[in-house]
């Protein structure tokens, strides 16, 4: 495999972040839920174009990770979602490339923490730890360690429920 190089993403990267989150998210024949919450999210007042991240192997997009604007009461934080990878290039390290690229950068902005819906095996190799480790409750309870948070350097604390950007109210 050719090098990877992650970077942020750039206007004319949008049609091809859609089509890798479609590929990557497809179960059917219906667009998935993915591709149209990052459509609102680009839209949204949580959008944040720092953290919106892609992966190229030759120049091509083959992957995407995004943060946006979540907050718990008034401590401004990150969440992180979607991440998609090319399905055919799954499993060659891609998704970590992007989720090391997107927490370094989250931690450079000053962000105290960054959010995720996902699976304690996978995203605890990235720092991540049930929420209510850290004081902060998940959005829904029923996610359970499901939710969980990286604290970055600037964290100083936070109690309460995390709230995502907007559109992810939609889902």
């Amino acid at each position: 495999m050719a090098d990877v190089f992650v970077r942020r993403e750039v206007p004319g990267d949008v049609a091809a972040v859609r089509a890798i989150v479609c590929a990557a998210f497809a179960q059917d024949e219906s667009e998935p839920v993915e591709a149209g919450l990052l459509d609102e999210l680009r839209l949204c007042d949580g959008w944040i174009p720092e953290l919106s991240v892609v992966a190229t192997i030759d120049d091509v997009v083959v992957g995407h990770v995004i943060c946006t604007r979540g907050r718990v009461g008034s401590v401004d934080a990150v969440g992180l979602g979607p991440i998609a990878v090319a399905p055919d290039l799954q499993h060659k390290g891609i998704g970590s490339a992007l989720m090391h690229w997107v927490l370094g950068a989250a931690d450079a902005r000053g962000e105290p923490f960054v959010a995720l819906l996902g699976s304690p095996d996978y995203y605890s190799r990235f720092g991540f730890a049930p929420s209510t480790e850290h004081g902060i409750d998940p959005p829904d309870p029923a996610w359970g360690p499901y939710f969980q948070t990286r604290t970055l350097s600037s964290f100083t604390g936070a109690t309460g429920s995390f709230e995502y950007a907007e559109p992810f109210n939609n889902l």
